[in-house]
């Protein structure tokens, strides 16, 4: 995010491991490389971070990966750290691990509580009490990890029309749509089902919105989709692994991103801890259009 002529980062991290809560940090735009200016622990365990617009300015929004489940807001002007916007705010669901922002709602994807919450967002960008509540159904193959639904990602698509909803507990992306009046939950569209003991974690649209990227965390796969946003489905069309040949050692794939233009797609891996990198790539070996 800029301020000023400066560019900077928030970093989230778990309180309750030793983290910092949200760092703040200058970027170098010449190498990319942080330096920490600020930090705040005003809010236990903010894992995942995302940016909005308040009507005074920008807006930090942080989940609270706790038990309870809550989201706060932060005010992030000026140069020092991150002000809180009131208290946090329940999310009825257990560990949110991800948030994203859409026309007057805040979505949070619970992981603890496999759902998928709506919050309200009121003057200054505040969120509200949740007004809706998605809960998934299912299980997968893992004796441990895929028990029950683990929602870990909700994300809309570049229309706007729907929402992308990733569940490592049932191996399936869901696609619902929003209610038009507002104020509600996602309401169940489809759902497209990946390879049993998948988990998917994350995914990615392509820029040019006709393919969407979806990467496992249980197995190191990434699952490339054909989006079609007229009728909200979706459709697998192969994969590929992100670890190179012959590396045993366990590994869980996390983030997923592709470059503007569409050319190159980052998948990190934990465990392996790399980051291969390399164009995206549709049914028969062509980079999907968009261009560079």
């Amino acid at each position: 995010m800029e301020h000023g002529n400066a560019l900077r980062a928030f970093i989230g991290s778990f309180t309750s491991a030793g983290g910092r809560g949200i760092v703040t940090a200058a970027v170098d735009p010449a190498t990319g490389a942080l330096t920490e200016t600020a930090a705040t622990d005003a809010v236990a365990d903010p894992s995942y971070l995302a940016v909005g617009k308040g009507e005074s300015g920008p807006v930090l929004y942080a989940v609270s990966e706790t038990e309870e489940g809550a989201v706060a807001a932060f005010d992030v002007r000026g140069g020092g750290p991150p002000r809180p916007l009131g208290a946090p705010v329940p999310v009825n669901g257990s560990a949110p691990t991800h948030l994203s922002l859409v026309p007057g709602l805040l979505l949070t994807a619970n992981y603890g509580s496999g759902s998928v919450s709506s919050l309200p967002l009121g003057p200054g960008g505040l969120p509200g009490p949740a007004v809706g509540v998605l809960r998934h159904q299912g299980r997968g193959p893992h004796p441990e990890r895929q028990r029950e639904p683990h929602a870990h990602q909700v994300l809309p698509d570049p229309t706007g029309r729907w929402v992308l909803t990733v569940d490592l507990g049932t191996d399936s992306v869901r696609v619902c749509a929003l209610d038009p009046a507002g104020g509600a939950a996602p309401v169940l569209h489809s759902e497209t089902a990946l390879p049993p003991g998948t988990g998917p974690r994350h995914l990615a649209f392509h820029p040019a919105g006709e393919h969407v990227y979806v990467l496992g965390e249980l197995r190191p796969a990434l699952t490339v989709c054909r989006w079609d946003a007229r009728r909200g489905t979706l459709e697998p069309l192969g994969e590929a692994c992100v670890l190179p040949d012959g590396y045993d050692p366990p590994s869980h794939a996390s983030a997923l991103a592709v470059s503007r233009g569409g050319r190159f797609l980052w998948a990190a891996n934990r465990g392996h801890d790399s980051k291969p990198v390399g164009p995206p790539r549709g049914r028969r070996g062509a980079p999907p259009p968009g261009g560079e």
